[in-house]
């Protein structure tokens, strides 16, 4: 065991002075970053900086959609589908052989087998009893519909009825009373272009997605048979989206998502959906009779294009020409014929097939209505009565 002088070194004591002044020399970067002004890599977490009036215009608007959703979600829900269907197979299904040489076989004397099939829509609540609104498309010809909401809770629901022309079905489910969120309706009437527009729902399965747009275009016609005017809209809708609500800024449904413009078969932003005032009346109809009852004439109409106003030696191509008359029609009993242009109805100009279409719709049935048709160059008066149409 060494022995150590116990008497006091003068350079011992240097040594450690400079030791600290060492250490002192490499650690003070570390120890005061962050609180040195002149740091360029001083960062500030106490979000103290005022926002530019800009920016609180942006801030107050996320808030109003982020509102949107808290009010809006609990009354959307995802809408299950599924069902069994019987399909054939070929007894050469599934052969590597086969398959390589003589492609997959379109029919056969196969075996046959049953396929579950499954697809999702979207849906809003209408009322505390349970009623639910979505597509008819969504639930067409399904053996099994489960309604799931964004609290994970599920109900197996039944159809009440549906309908195929204007797309809607109501649903019901069995829910405890008072635990439902009836959704808000608008009046689509006063939409206009240039309005927020937000859809929430179920896109490719992403259950409660938000997406925010602006309403592109209202009374967008000709789209379908259906006669229907669409609100059309950028926000972004793609498949499981439909039956689900677009809404305004207040969080109000302004119509109800159908379809998308698309040749991918995704979004572009061209999306079409039904205004709300429409769909209400048909849902209100199916709770009251299962079923609408719709005023029929039974004619097939077509826009006038330029080479029927040269044949025709029409003036313009205001009004609906007619290109099919059902035997034993209203339209039949009145009298029409092929080739005849309807301009008016009901004292009322008709421009295109769309709003000949459309006044038909919410005309009465069994109640006579006189209409103006040009054939032969000549105007004449006459009137028809819409019956029921049938099924």
């Amino acid at each position: 065991m060494s022995m150590i002088d116990k008497k006091t070194n003068p350079l011992r004591y240097l040594a450690i002075a400079f030791s600290f002044l060492l250490l002192g020399t490499f650690l003070s970067p570390i120890l005061t970053c962050g609180n040195s002004s002149e740091n360029p890599l001083q960062l500030k977490a106490d979000g103290s900086d005022k926002l530019s009036p800009a920016q609180t215009q942006a801030v107050a608007l996320e808030d109003a959609f982020q509102e949107v959703f808290d009010k809006v979600s609990p009354s959307v829900v995802s809408i299950a589908t599924e069902r069994t269907v019987n399909v054939q197979q070929h007894p050469f299904s599934g052969d590597p052989y086969f398959d390589h040489f003589f492609g997959r076989p379109g029919g056969g004397s196969g075996r046959v087998m049953k396929q579950k099939q499954t697809g999702l829509g979207s849906g809003i609540v209408l009322n505390e009893d349970g009623y639910i609104m979505t597509n008819h498309h969504v639930i067409k010809d399904m053996d099994k519909l489960t309604v799931k909401f964004k609290n994970q809770k599920t109900f197996e629901a039944k159809v009440i009825g549906s309908d195929e022309t204007m797309d809607i079905a109501l649903l019901k489910i069995d829910a405890p009373k008072g635990t439902l969120r009836p959704i808000v309706l608008a009046d689509s009437n006063k939409v206009k272009v240039g309005n927020w527009a937000i859809a929430i729902g179920a896109p490719l399965g992403f259950e409660h997605s938000f997406t925010v747009g602006v309403v592109s275009a209202v009374q967008r016609g000709g789209i379908d048979s259906s006669g229907l005017s669409y609100i059309q809209t950028d926000a972004a809708i793609n498949q499981g989206n439909s039956g689900g609500p677009l809404l305004n800024i207040r969080g109000e449904v302004i119509g109800i998502n159908r379809m998308i413009a698309s040749q991918s078969g995704g979004s572009v932003g061209i999306g079409f959906t039904i205004p709300i005032n429409e769909a209400r009346r048909v849902a209100e109809e199916i709770k009251t009779n299962g079923k609408v009852i719709r005023p029929w004439i039974g004619v097939g109409l077509d826009a006038i294009n330029e080479e029927d106003i040269e044949q025709l030696k029409l003036k313009d191509n205001k009004g609906a020409i007619v290109r099919q008359i059902m035997k034993g029609s209203p339209a039949d009993k009145a009298g029409l014929k092929l080739f005849d242009v309807i301009v008016e109805m009901g004292g009322k100009e008709i421009q295109t097939p769309e709003e000949l279409i459309g006044f038909v719709r919410s005309s009465k049935i069994g109640k006579r209505i006189e209409i103006k048709i040009i054939r032969n160059k000549n105007e004449i008066l006459t009137s028809i009565t819409p019956e029921q149409k049938p099924n």
